[in-house]
């Protein structure tokens, strides 16, 4: 497995994912709440090392 790049970029709530071909995808994150456009999953963290993740391809 080689090396990838990855770069994310922050302007408050919205953030800018970007791999070695170029802008990847965007995400919100309010709290503990996020959504990320690529895979349209709604993210909430948890106390301590767990989060609860929605899938919205799959419901």
């Amino acid at each position: 497995m080689g090396i990838q790049f990855r770069k994310r970029q922050k302007y408050g709530p919205l953030v800018l994912n970007f791999t070695e071909n170029g802008f990847s995808s965007w995400s919100i994150k309010i709290g503990r709440w996020s959504w990320n456009s690529k895979s349209r999953a709604h993210r909430v963290d948890l106390p301590g090392p767990l989060s609860w993740k929605q899938d919205k391809s799959r419901a």
